[in-house]
């Protein structure tokens, strides 16, 4: 998801509730045990979007939708997509965090929990990435995923989503609000009109949160949005990091930051930001004032430039 910077909070509940963190934990150790893995000591390495378990002793981590749940009709079939993308890549050699091969990796789902099964790789946090890094394995990514046979919807969490995540808000934003933002919407979804052309196989989220240094080195993480679209799409969500220069590493991707087409997919990006971090704040209330400093900084400037 969208790096989570600034966690966000509405007023009011949409009707629909995000899977708790202990169902999470409780399904992905259940389901892991009638396959045999042991699990004595589930620990909780994230919690945000999805719900990341580690199933200690075993080098598996077991990931789970929670808010993102809430904006996917079938959350199931995004987790599929993640894992027939990444396994392309692993089997070609790419550095990616694998699918577990411990256990089917899923998607599965128990008691309305969905989930699915990876490696565990240990990573250092603190460990800075430069811009020309990230740039270049950027592109190399880009290069390996030209092969893929394809399948993602095109723009799906782009242009679909968003429409779910709008009617699951319309109950907490105000009327003027809620009209400025579907009508942001409608038109950033005639400036996508003619994408197809310029479409493949992309990563979907790729901002240096999900570049994870290992001991093994650096590893590409969490294809959860992965989707065909213009490579734009994944340049501009380097340009809203606040982790590294990102215009320096859409430079030394070998693009230009001012291209049309990526100024478009930086206003998309910097509006799907924003529904998604409105709606995961249902889960965070005790983060209101900054929901509401975040929605305002868009309202602002909708072009995507500002976080």
């Amino acid at each position: 998801m969208p790096e989570a910077d600034v966690p966000g909070a509405a007023d009011a509940a949409v009707a629909a509730v995000p899977v708790s963190t202990e169902a999470a934990v409780a399904a992905a150790v259940a389901v892991a045990e009638e396959h045999g893995v042991r699990v004595r000591e589930p620990v909780v390495l994230n919690d945000s979007f999805n719900v990341r378990v580690h199933l200690r002793p075993a080098p598996v981590v077991a990931r789970v939708p929670t808010v993102t749940a809430l904006g996917r009709a079938r959350p199931q079939d995004a987790l599929a997509r993640e894992l027939s993308v990444v396994s392309f890549l692993a089997e070609a050699g790419a550095p990616v965090v694998p699918p577990s091969d411990l256990l089917p990796p899923g998607p599965h789902v128990r008691d309305g929990v969905t989930l699915s099964f990876w490696a565990y790789a240990e990573h250092d946090p603190e460990r800075e990435v430069t811009p020309a890094t990230f740039g270049s394995m950027l592109a190399e990514l880009h290069t390996a995923l030209r092969g893929h046979p394809g399948g993602p919807p095109l723009l799906g969490p782009v242009l679909d989503e968003p429409l779910r995540l709008l009617d699951l808000l319309s109950a907490t934003l105000d009327p003027g609000t809620l009209a400025r933002l579907r009508e942001a919407h409608a038109e950033l979804a005639e400036r996508f009109s003619g994408a197809a052309a310029q479409a493949q196989v992309v990563h979907g989220d790729a901002h240096p949160g999900n570049l994870l240094a290992t001991p093994g080195g650096l590893r590409w993480n969490d294809f959860e949005e992965c989707m065909a679209a213009p490579v734009a799409w994944d340049l501009a969500c380097l340009l809203r990091t606040r982790r590294l220069d990102g215009r320096a590493a859409v430079r030394a991707y070998g693009a230009d930051p001012e291209d049309p087409l990526l100024r478009a997919c930086l206003a998309a990006r910097g509006l799907q930001g924003t529904l998604w971090v409105l709606l995961w704040a249902l889960r965070f209330p005790e983060r209101a004032g900054e929901a509401r400093a975040a929605l305002d900084a868009w309202l602002r400037d909708p072009t995507g430039e500002t976080r």
